[in-house]
């Protein structure tokens, strides 16, 4: 069992336990126990909590979302106001010159929280001894490239990054990949870690997640943090599914505030197309993409994996899949989820917060198949950047 809970992404995997009935809550007792006794050993949570100082290093600082992001993290807005940090910003040799200012304007800052500040164009060097590494830098798309082809060409960048972690990081380092396509980057970065366990690799669909209950807040005219239960599933692309099947509004189902006749159109061809092109409106928009508010959904991502959410509310994370909800296992994939404890729980039929949770009509069943299909095609394009 402690094998499993090794290698594949959860602590304690369902398949960890076949024999285990799952009548009376059974399997899940044994989950649960084995979950909390790996959970109690990780040398990260335990730091936190001792607020001793934790080592997180950023790739792509220089750029406008890790530009954005670091001066929030020296701040403590990452870990907490009482937990220092030790960060490391990595860059390309070219971009390290303006790497060196941004790192003048973070003494200039003078925050209390920021013990030691690292510059460096190594990636050996700014990996070692890391804890949590932000990975936002990747090659950005250019006119006339393909998806595939820009798939690829990151997917280079990751598996050496996946390599230099596996070697030079913690072996408890938690990643939270931003750079995109970032479903199959993390994919990549995790099979080129085999000593770093799989459930230490994430990619980051909270943007769609935070875009989506800002839309709903705005139509409801509710505060966003009254929005609860909302899901973001599949590939962080124009495919991804958001999900308001157990959303609520103020404690009150969502489709009785839209209106009852309205609310399947009003989900279908309004609400899931704007969170799905969202991004490109934005680049439409300003002429270039989400910079503050991806810095925030990584913030907001990691800080709920290592800290938790508050209950009985979930987020929207990218993890490996164990098969979970018939989603092949091994793929990157976009679930709602618990965090609690300092780890992530997938939320399963055993402890769905409304009875209408495994019902999928046919529209929820086409979206979530959409994006097994569209990550297996990726996982193929990249089959060579998979030693594992």
């Amino acid at each position: 069992m402690k094998q499993a809970g090794r290698v594949l992404r959860r602590p304690v995997p369902s398949s960890a336990f076949p024999w285990f009935p799952s009548a009376f809550g059974i399997k899940q007792r044994q989950i649960d126990a084995l979950h909390a006794q790996l959970v109690a050993t990780d040398p990260l949570i335990e730091k936190i909590k001792q607020k001793r100082p934790v080592r997180v290093s950023v790739t792509g600082g220089a750029g406008a979302i890790g530009y954005s992001l670091l001066f929030r993290i020296a701040n403590g807005e990452l870990l907490g106001p009482e937990v220092p940090i030790e960060l490391t910003v990595i860059e390309l040799p070219m971009a390290l010159k303006a790497a060196e200012g941004v790192a003048m304007e973070l003494e200039d800052c003078a925050f209390p929280l920021l013990d030691k500040l690292t510059i460096t164009d190594n990636e050996e060097q700014g990996f070692d001894g890391c804890e949590i590494a932000l990975l936002v830098g990747s090659k950005p798309r250019g006119p006339g490239m393909e998806r595939a082809d820009l798939i690829r060409e990151n997917g280079k960048i990751f598996q050496k990054t996946g390599q230099t972690l596996n070697k030079f990081a913690e072996k408890y380092c938690r990643t939270t990949v931003v750079g995109n396509p970032c479903n199959t980057n993390a994919l990549i970065a995790c099979n080129n870690a085999p000593d770093i366990p799989a459930r230490n690799f994430t990619a980051m669909t909270r943007l769609d997640h935070d875009r989506a209950v800002g839309f709903l807040a705005k139509k409801t005219m509710l505060p966003p943090n009254e929005i609860n239960h909302l899901a973001i599933w599949g590939n962080h692309s124009a495919t991804m599914f958001p999900d308001l099947t157990n959303t609520s509004c103020h404690g009150t189902p969502w489709h009785e505030l839209i209106g009852e006749f309205y609310a399947d159109r009003y989900w279908r061809n309004e609400f899931a197309p704007k969170i799905q092109q969202r991004g490109a409106r934005i680049i439409q928009a300003r002429g270039k993409s989400s910079a503050a508010s991806a810095a925030n959904a990584c913030l907001n991502h990691t800080r709920d994996w290592c800290m938790g959410t508050e209950t009985p509310d979930w987020c929207s994370m990218g993890v490996v899949s164990d098969g979970e909800h018939n989603v092949p296992a091994g793929l990157v994939f976009s679930y709602p989820v618990y965090c609690q404890d300092g780890a992530y729980k997938v939320v399963t039929t055993d402890d769905q917060p409304a009875s209408s949770f495994w019902w999928w009509s046919e529209y929820s069943n086409y979206c979530i198949e959409q994006n097994v299909q569209e990550l297996l095609a990726e996982r193929d394009n990249v089959s060579d950047m998979l030693p594992n």
